[in-house]
């Protein structure tokens, strides 16, 4: 998981370091290019040298360092041993030792030997599922097959690895052939259905299911026939980076492109999502209030045959790789794009779009509105700690979350949720701004530098934009920024903590470097940039969340609780610690916070769905150790008659609903009027806010905060315990 926290405040020692890194670069770089591997050579040195010196705690590049390397490297190239034979693992072997001398040497013999053999065995291996899918499969053969690749050995010969390729294809076949079958068996059930259609025979499913999966593997290794040397290479390069900790990686010019956009949430363009198909790029998708969407002639559907700019000669892209596709109809706003699409009705036509900013509107904040017991509340959801790093005056998290806050107020809220579940992090400038809405004035986060010197971020304004009851939503899969302002709030008593046991745990600082900037004249081209961790934050109280996250108030079951997934689970994850704490005085203007607490864990403590969902945790934590599966058509049918049979137990948590009736503000109602797809986006999300045990206990929280004990605080849920 690629978490980026952006410190924005400058760090001397590596600026430093940096600018004698350029100087010291410039007096051994060639003037002109002479090759690619010159260029490769160029990418490990700068690597190494900027983390050697830029890195928090660098790891040393010896034996143990070049092993680690050597196991990343190979996992990533064949994650499911369906490439290299023993034989090819026997020739790598010599290297696994050696990695660290060849960086440090600029060696690029073992990337260079993966690398042809890769190209050899992926080439080979597209005979073999083309031979398995060929002609009809025995599903009467009592065989099996392993999915645990970790633990199986690789392949002994070409045979080996054949035989393997055909058990993998009849298992995809198998589970999408025994689907069809459940739909035939659907279709006679359905009086209707049945005379519209005639039922299809074994023979012809089974032909069906073989051509499916023979596109399918065809348009894998399409995807794969695009990537470049340079692909390939930005793999072994994040190999070595990754080995100094999970979060340091290289970013290869597309990757730096595509983070800046998941930054800012915007970029020039037309406001399309594009897809592969075949030698085919298809639009997926609009961009709601992009250019394309505005001017209502592309359509989701329409295939892009040529690209021309302005005036000029169009462009065939039909074959072409998708990202030199993209970087054709991207470009600067106020420019023009000419598209020649073929429409879903086989018409063709050339569309003029003028490029503009597009928003990606599900990376912004939204808020929702919802009654209890007659009195309103607010849930604000934030995707991401997003900001744009080029521009000042745009939109950027803290300013979108104050404004959400502001709207909810003139609502008349009792309460507030924040939700960041699911929200990876994002810039740290962000989250001292949102954590300051709701505090006087104090520290909010401590950075701790290589060197032991310690920064600590304030909040200065001793305004407070919202000082009622809130609560902070989080997952598992809340990092980084997610759990800097959910400590911040737990260790101010600021508001209450509910979700899973604990968040992620990613508790260091990435500084992004481009490395451009210490190449001369661009002799070899975009580098692309290196993201490294320079620091680490710790919480006010003096604790680090690395590892060990932020642990909710309040518990509830968690479906995922039980699967390794977090910082703790990876293997070369930095070491929790704790320093001094900061001087911060804990808010005591909520009177009702710990009976709030209490009172929630005593409804959660006898709420049968709670149960169910912990049981059904505990039940795929079983299933993910089990990976045999019978490839005889009837004993597979069986097994997965029993898994649908648990499955239906477990069919109440997502058929769950409660009682809420969740509404946009008075703005986006606006909004929605001449807005199609924004007004579905949000009656999505509404939907599944009436569908959200976990919603629906935080705002009770809220409501307990506000009113303390009552007989009759938890109308829905005691109602919903009653049915159930």
């Amino acid at each position: 998981m690629n978490v980026i926290l952006q410190f924005m405040k400058r760090n001397y020692k590596v600026l430093l370091i940096i600018g004698a890194l350029s100087v010291a670069l410039w007096s051994f770089i060639p003037k002109q290019k002479e090759s690619d591997p010159e260029k490769d050579k160029l990418l490990i040195e700068l690597l190494t040298f900027v983390i050697e010196r830029g890195h928090y705690s660098p790891a040393a590049i010896d034996d143990s360092f070049s092993k680690g390397v050597y196991k990343d490297y190979l996992e990533a190239l064949d994650p499911s041993k369906r490439f290299f034979l023993q034989s090819d693992i026997d020739e790598f072997a010599k290297y696994e030792t050696q990695l660290d001398d060849q960086i440090n040497n600029k060696d690029l013999t073992f990337f260079d030997l993966t690398y042809t053999k890769l190209m050899e065995r992926m080439k080979e291996s597209k005979e073999y599922y083309q031979d398995a899918l060929a002609k009809p499969f025995d599903y009467k053969k009592d065989e099996s097959i392993n999915t645990d690749y970790e633990k199986l050995p690789y392949a002994k010969n070409k045979a080996d690895l054949k035989e393997r390729w055909r058990l993998q294809v009849k298992l995809s076949a198998l589970s999408s052939l025994v689907e069809k079958q459940k739909l035939e068996e659907d279709k006679k059930n359905n009086k209707d259905l049945a005379e519209k259609e005639a039922p299809k025979s074994f023979e012809s499913l089974e032909k069906e299911t073989r051509e499916n999966t023979l596109k399918s593997l065809n348009d894998y290794f399409s995807f794969i026939k695009d990537l470049t040397r340079d692909d390939w290479f930005s793999v072994y390069v994040n190999a070595i980076a990754s080995r100094f900790d999970p979060h340091t990686a290289y970013m290869a010019p597309t990757e730096k492109e595509r983070f800046d956009v998941s930054m800012s949430g915007k970029f020039d363009g037309i406001g399309a999502r594009l897809q592969k198909e075949n030698d085919f790029t298809k639009i997926s998708e609009l961009i709601s209030g992009g250019p394309a969407w505005k001017g209502k002639q592309l359509e989701a559907g329409d295939i892009i045959l040529k690209v021309a700019q302005a005036n000029a000669e169009p462009v065939d892209v039909v074959g072409m790789r998708l990202d030199d596709v993209v970087k054709k109809i991207k470009g600067p706003k106020g420019t023009e794009v000419k598209l020649t699409v073929k429409k879903p009705d086989g018409s063709i036509k050339v569309i003029t779009i003028v490029r503009d900013a597009v928003e990606i509107e599900e990376t912004y904040v939204k808020s929702s509105v919802v009654n209890i017991d007659g009195n309103k509340y607010g849930v604000i959801y934030l995707p991401k700690f997003y900001i744009d790093f080029e521009d000042k005056n745009a939109r950027d998290a803290g300013k979108d979350v104050a404004q959400e806050v502001e709207r909810l107020k003139a609502e008349g809220v009792k309460g507030i949720v924040m939700d960041v579940r699911d929200n990876g992090g994002g810039s740290l400038k962000t989250v001292v701004d949102i954590a300051g809405l709701f505090i006087e004035q104090g520290p909010i986060v401590q950075i701790k530098s290589a060197e032991g010197k310690k920064e600590v971020l304030f909040d200065r304004d001793a305004k407070v934009q919202w000082d009622g009851p809130l609560v902070v939503m989080i997952n598992e899969f809340s990092a980084s920024a997610s759990e800097i302002l959910a400590a911040a709030i737990q260790d101010y008593k600021r508001g209450v903590i509910v979700g899973s046991k604990q968040s992620y745990g990613k508790g260091t600082v990435q500084n992004l470097y481009d490395l451009n900037q210490f190449i001369r004249g661009g002799t070899y081209g975009d580098l692309g940039a290196l993201k490294t961790t320079t620091q680490k934050y710790y919480r006010i109280n003096g604790g680090s969340t690395q590892r060990e996250g932020v642990k909710s108030d309040v518990v509830m079951a968690d479906k995922y609780a039980y699967l390794k997934m977090g910082e703790k689970d990876v293997e070369n994850a930095m070491p929790w610690d704790k320093i001094d704490a900061a001087n911060y005085k804990v808010w005591d203007k909520q009177h009702n916070y710990d009976l709030a607490i209490a009172q929630s864990k005593a409804r959660l403590e006898n709420n049968s769905q709670m149960q169910l969902i912990e049981d059904n945790a505990k039940w795929l934590e079983k299933r993910n150790n089990e990976n045999v599966y019978s490839l005889h058509i009837d004993k597979f049918k069986a097994e997965q008659k029993a898994l649908d049979e648990t499955n239906k137990k477990y069919k109440p948590i997502t058929d769950y609903k409660n009682s809420l009736v969740f509404s946009s503000l008075p703005y986006e109602n606006e909004m929605v009027k001449n807005d199609a797809l924004l007004k579905e986006k949000r009656d999505r999300w509404h939907e599944s806010l009436s569908k959200d045990l976990y919603i629906e206990e935080a705002l009770h929280i809220l409501n307990d905060m506000n009113f303390g004990k009552k007989e009759v605080t938890n109308k829905v849920t005691k109602e919903k315990m009653v049915k159930s």
